[in-house]
């Protein structure tokens, strides 16, 4: 009998890339949303070091929403009751901005076989999409060249950080699909891809 590697390199791509897909679930929920603690506590079995892994300020558009969110509550607030009552709201309104921005703070990762983004209010890595490494393709500084697909953006920018697209095929094995996001270190993550990056 063949051993078990060898065997699953002879499967279709799309079997892979499912089997490869429930793999970085199982390493990836092994770690809670603070990776650099290590694994959880009531891990069994010791998980894979993640392979890279960052944090993401919640999207543009989820922050203005906050931001309109609070504005238009101290405002019908300051209409209705007065400025006195603003003024006892506005820690309570400020926290619960706080508190929603804190919870829409997105983590990308890499394990062993997949990518991944997820957010911490929710810890659903499979609610955020996973490509798994075997689907990779491409990895090059910047947005994605001419002829690549419209890529989907993970995460915002941060000081410090550059832009990187990811051209990956979709889990049928033959859509072209990319994305794009913006990472702390350029080669460490496409090193983590197992794709060289290219400028």
């Amino acid at each position: 009998m063949p051993p078990r590697s060898r065997r699953e390199h002879g499967d279709p791509l799309v079997v892979r890339a499912a089997r490869d897909r429930e793999r970085h679930v199982s390493q990836v929920t092994s770690y809670g949303y603070l990776a650099g603690r290590g694994p959880k506590r009531h891990v069994t079995v010791t998980p894979a070091p993640l392979r890279y892994w960052q944090y993401q300020l919640a999207s543009l558009r989820v922050i203005a929403l906050t931001v309109l969110a609070v504005v238009a509550w101290l405002s019908f607030l300051g209409w209705r009751e007065g400025r006195a009552a603003v003024v006892d709201e506005l820690p309570l309104a400020l926290g619960l901005g706080l508190l929603v921005l804190a919870g829409s703070t997105g983590r990308l990762t890499v394990s062993d076989t997949g990518l991944s983004t997820d957010i911490a209010g929710l810890r659903q890595v499979s609610t955020f999409g996973i490509v798994p490494l075997v689907l990779v393709r491409q990895v090059v500084a910047g947005p994605g060249p001419e002829g690549w697909p419209k890529a989907r953006r993970r995460g915002g920018w941060w000081p410090g950080r550059q832009r990187v697209g990811v051209r990956h095929l979709g889990m049928d094995g033959e859509t072209e699909q990319a994305l794009t996001v913006w990472v702390r270190d350029p080669d460490a993550f496409a090193d983590a891809l197992g794709c060289p990056l290219r400028t």
